[in-house]
């Protein structure tokens, strides 16, 4: 574990470790306040909260990090700029901009996942009509329209829409207003938005099924790199963390470029869909122990694991008692950024739920809390300005 990516990762925990509280203290105060105030208003508050982090790397993110998920996606459609902006403006430390996943052509695209018939209006395409069908990716079915058998000139016909209706209802007043973005334009906002704001901004975007594409002739990892290497954005110090689900896209990128980088971490008894594909036994659960731990600090300087394996609920959907995962990590020199917070009552847990509708907030600030009470780097929320308030609670309090 002597390399230089492990050494940077426990040199962010002894920068961010026991006494972050009282460094953050009254700073965060404002970051807090500006999560419900105008964009000029976020902006100053970041400047007093230890926002403007440029040139310090990994290590100068305020901790905990909050993380927008897909942007603001509780309150607009995932993975379109006007997401990515909100999260912004509302204080977002990092946006999660984007899931990446191609096109016909090569171009990459942000999407949470390759099949588009729940997040674009593509099923209102005559044109595309033809284009739907029935894949098997990572070991599961899906009938859709899919990013791989359409150009870049076509998917820019498309508009994004909410992916889950039903819950966000209030999102569906955006449908149609923006169109899928590709990462070289999310690259140009951010290098505006930096310019426009003083500091750069971060982003943390994703490669999508990694294996799968490779299989296709459509391999992200080098795709990606060269974008990165082309924007200057490849370096140690880069505002880009690099994340995915396949330990090998991880490793494969740990080759290519020198940018901060994480593991995404699913259930206990998954099985990453690189290590099915090789014939590796292993499981999520070999991966969070000390050993699987150690090795992964080998090529990456974090983890993002469902908020699951850091706290587990019995069988009610009630929150246990913390796992010594978070322990284990930072022994290992390895950050945690888990997912996913949102509001709503039907993803939080069972102590936290309020009501009978599951659309619905609930404690939200109760669920934020006890997360953040483990000890966690930062986390991955779709509600960013609910995640920046619970935040300045719980390191004032």
């Amino acid at each position: 574990m002597g390399n230089e990516k492990s050494q940077a990762a426990r040199e962010t925990r002894d920068t961010t470790g026991v006494g972050r509280r009282s460094l953050l203290g009254a700073a965060v105060l404002g970051a807090g306040a500006a999560a419900l105030a105008t964009p000029a208003a976020a902006a100053a508050a970041e400047r007093t909260s230890g926002g403007n982090h440029s040139g310090r790397g990994l290590r100068g993110l305020p901790v905990p990090t909050v993380i927008g998920h897909r942007g603001a996606s509780g309150y607009r459609p995932e993975h379109t700029l006007g997401s990515y902006q909100l999260a912004l403006d509302l204080g977002a430390h990092v946006i999660e901009a984007g899931d990446l996943v191609p096109t016909r052509d090569g171009h990459l695209v942000c999407r949470h996942e390759p099949e588009i018939g729940g997040t674009t209006d593509v099923s209102a395409h005559p044109e595309f009509a033809s284009r739907r069908t029935t894949k098997v990716i990572d070991g599961v079915s899906t009938t859709g329209w899919f990013t791989e058998d359409f150009t870049l000139a076509e998917l820019k016909t498309l508009r994004a829409k909410e992916r889950i209706p039903g819950t966000r209802q209030h999102n569906t007043l955006y449908d149609g207003r923006w169109e899928i973005p590709t990462f070289e334009e999310v690259l140009t906002w951010r290098a505006e938005q930096s310019r426009r704001r003083g500091r750069e901004v971060w982003i943390y975007p994703e490669t999508k099924h990694p294996t799968y594409f490779r299989k296709l002739g459509l391999g992200l990892e080098e795709r990606l790199a060269r974008i990165l290497r082309a924007h200057g954005l490849h370096r140690r110090d880069a505002p880009v963390i690099l994340q995915s689900f396949e330990p090998t896209s991880i490793q494969r990128l740990h080759r290519l470029v020198d940018n901060p980088l994480a593991v995404l971490l699913s259930t206990a008894n998954s099985r990453p869909a690189d290590f099915v594909d090789t014939g590796d036994p292993r499981t999520v659960a070999d991966l969070i122990t000390p050993k699987g731990l150690a090795e992964i600090a080998r090529y990456a300087d974090g983890i993002g694991p469902t908020l699951d394996l850091i706290i587990p609920k019995d069988a009610a959907g009630k929150l246990l008692e913390p796992t010594t995962l978070v322990r284990d990590a930072h022994a290992a020199g390895l950050v945690l950024h888990p997912y996913t917070m949102r509001n709503e009552n039907t993803f939080l847990p069972a102590d936290f739920k309020r009501g009978t509708d599951p659309n619905a907030y609930g404690d939200a600030f109760g669920a934020f809390k006890a997360y953040y009470a483990t000890g966690i780097d930062g986390i991955f929320s779709d509600n960013c300005d609910t995640a920046l308030l619970a935040r300045e609670d719980f390191v004032n309090g």
